[in-house]
């Protein structure tokens, strides 16, 4: 294995030393990972193209950033299986249109599932709203925090995971077939550039903790939790950068103020078009 800072990426977790491999250490490490390390399109919205390489996101995360699935599940594989755990990297598939038939394991989606402990855990730390520590892979309902999940068995050879009803995407479908980090750059090309691609179209940052999910969709601040969900807009740039500091984490440390000044500009110009297509709505 390519050599990875794992004493450093710890830090970043805020987790000194999780001990050698157990279920209780993956929970912790889950925990932390989407609780410090946000989901999060800026790149795109940067201009700044990205790859599935795991270290590449990892260099990335040990800056003070994130990353949305294949970024953020590839580094995390990348920490398990330096720390001990046995890692393998599955295709899936997000339903995001409630409704309306499942499309099945597209390769849209790079999940997780660790073995440890005689059992299988189904683990992401790159569902944006979903979890917050990893579920046995079992077919069952699983609460964590305000939110209700499923698992259940999708013919021999994969599963379906079902989001809380509140979530930004209704499931996923994912393989038991073992993947490799390639089976996944055609479908991140066509993600982070195509102008079809919901993540172009508009900026997402997210990030989970125990009692819920915070989150900006464009210029849109949220968040849902057990008394419901609460948005405000964020119509100022002061007040749009100081949330992604504030609430996310995110200094933008690594761009320079050119890029900044254009981010804001891409981000709240879409802002706008949508308020308006909302207005002209019957």
């Amino acid at each position: 294995m390519q050599r990875v800072d794992v004493h450093k990426y710890l830090q970043r977790l805020g987790v000194p030393d999780p001990g050698p491999p157990s279920a209780a250490a993956l929970h912790v490490l889950h925990a932390a990972h989407v609780e410090r390390v946000p989901f999060e399109t800026l790149e795109i919205h940067l201009g700044r193209p990205t790859t599935v390489d795991p270290h590449e996101s990892i260099a990335r995360i040990l800056r003070g950033r994130g990353g949305y699935c294949f970024h953020l599940n590839g580094a995390f594989a990348t920490l398990l299986q330096h720390l001990g755990y046995a890692v393998s990297w599955h295709r899936g598939g997000v339903h995001g249109t409630p409704g309306t038939p499942s499309p099945g394991v597209t390769g849209d989606h790079l999940t997780l599932v660790v073995d440890c402990e005689d059992q299988a855990w189904f683990v992401d730390v790159g569902l944006g709203d979903a979890l917050h520590g990893p579920l046995p892979l079992r077919a069952a309902t699983y609460r964590q925090g305000p939110f209700t999940y499923r698992l259940a068995r999708l013919g021999v050879s994969g599963w379906r995971f079902d989001h809380d009803p509140r979530g930004t995407f209704v499931g996923m479908d994912f393989s038991m077939a073992p993947a490799r980090a390639g089976d996944f750059t055609a479908r991140h090309r066509q993600l982070s550039t195509s102008p079809d691609s919901g993540f172009v179209r508009i900026l997402s940052v997210m990030r989970r903790d125990h009692d819920g999910v915070d989150a900006i969709e464009g210029c849109i601040l949220s968040r849902t939790d057990d008394t419901g969900r609460h948005a405000r807009e964020l119509g100022t740039v002061s007040d749009w950068f100081g949330a992604l500091t504030d609430v996310f984490g995110l200094t933008l440390d690594d761009t320079t103020a050119a890029e900044r000044t254009a981010l804001w500009t891409d981000v709240y110009s879409k802002h706008q078009a949508w308020k308006a297509r909302r207005r002209d709505r019957p």
